[in-house]
């Protein structure tokens, strides 16, 4: 896709191996926190740091070995415009999107059944009264029933190509016309079935959120903006991704990772579940939906940069916003 009308400019912005070597580094810089988080509070790994011996200063140069692969990563791809990498990176963000919402509607179906039989009683004639008491521990369910699952939403999500929005949505009203039916005219309400829906909508609140921003959809005042020309319009949205959206989703990720007792970290690692003993036992992964909206932000927000930095610099092929929301 080459660009036919570039203005060169002056300033950061007018330099496209630096602002694309900028969002690859912190794309590569996250994925390198997560490293760490997952092999310091899951593997047993000191940490980065200075003072945890070898390990420890292994994973700390871990992040300037990642910046040094992306910006040679970028040099070697010189030829690739802003456009190619703003769209490759969106494609690898839909695609995480897309597992992670293959994954919610797997782990709801599944966990909804295996509650549904535990406060009916019929549990242990079907698996037997040891599994029957295993499915019961949220530290079994977990890693046996919900992570396989999760694996399998992954791979489905190689298979497909929509992000199914909708099909959840339609499987939330499902959800709540059920609960309505079975109370008010069969008397017969469950913790579960409140907490599949709760368990549904958050997912498509914060997974949603990624793609709404493709899409121009979130609400914008807009005073100004709509007046501006396109390059001021790319550098105020250039702007405005660096300091307010990248920085809040690190922030996010911060906030929510850096210890062992984080609010994000602590759910996930004690696989938290509510104190309903027959309801869903997926509060920990609720915690964890935090973790990925600020993630899956943060890579669309990279692309979004170099999308506006395009605009500035007048390169063709911008994305026309396709859905109904785009204003």
């Amino acid at each position: 896709m080459a660009s036919t009308t570039v203005q060169n400019g002056n300033g950061l912005f007018s330099n496209p191996l630096f602002v694309r070597s900028l969002g690859w580094s912190n794309l590569w810089v996250m994925f390198a926190y997560l490293f760490n988080n997952f092999a310091t509070f899951w593997g047993g790994l000191p940490g980065a740091s200075l003072n945890n011996g070898a390990v420890g200063l292994l994973q700390l140069l871990l992040y300037p070995a990642v910046i040094i692969m992306a910006v040679f990563w970028t040099l070697r791809r010189r030829e690739v415009t802003l456009r190619q990498d703003s769209y490759t990176i969106s494609d690898m963000n839909a695609f995480l999107i897309r597992a992670a919402f293959w994954a919610v509607v797997l782990v709801g179906c599944m966990d909804s059944l295996i509650s549904f039989l535990r406060v009916e009683d019929m549990l242990s004639g079907l698996v037997g009264e040891t599994m029957d008491k295993n499915l019961g521990r949220s530290q079994f369910r977990g890693p046996y029933v919900h992570i396989p699952l999760i694996i399998m939403g992954i791979l489905l999500a190689t298979r497909t190509k929509t992000l199914g929005f909708h099909w959840l949505a339609l499987l939330i009203v499902i959800g709540e016309l059920m609960i309505v039916v079975f109370r008010f005219i069969f008397s017969y309400e469950q913790a579960f079935m409140s907490d599949l829906v709760r368990f549904w909508y958050g997912a498509l609140f914060l997974f949603a959120s990624a793609h709404t921003l493709l899409e121009e959809g979130h609400v914008r005042v807009d005073i100004l903006y709509a007046g501006l020309k396109e390059k001021s319009k790319g550098r105020i949205n250039a702007i405005g991704t660096i300091f307010l959206g990248i920085s809040l989703c690190w922030m996010i990720i911060l906030t929510g990772m850096a210890q062992k007792t984080s609010i994000i970290n602590s759910p996930l690692l004690n696989f938290e579940t509510t104190q309903s003993g027959f309801g869903l036992y997926v509060k920990y992964m609720m915690a964890g939906f935090l973790g990925i909206f600020a993630i899956s932000m943060m890579i669309q927000f990279v692309s979004y940069l170099m999308a506006a930095v395009a605009d500035y610099r007048g390169e063709d092929g911008k994305y026309v916003p396709s859905g109904s929301g785009a204003h």
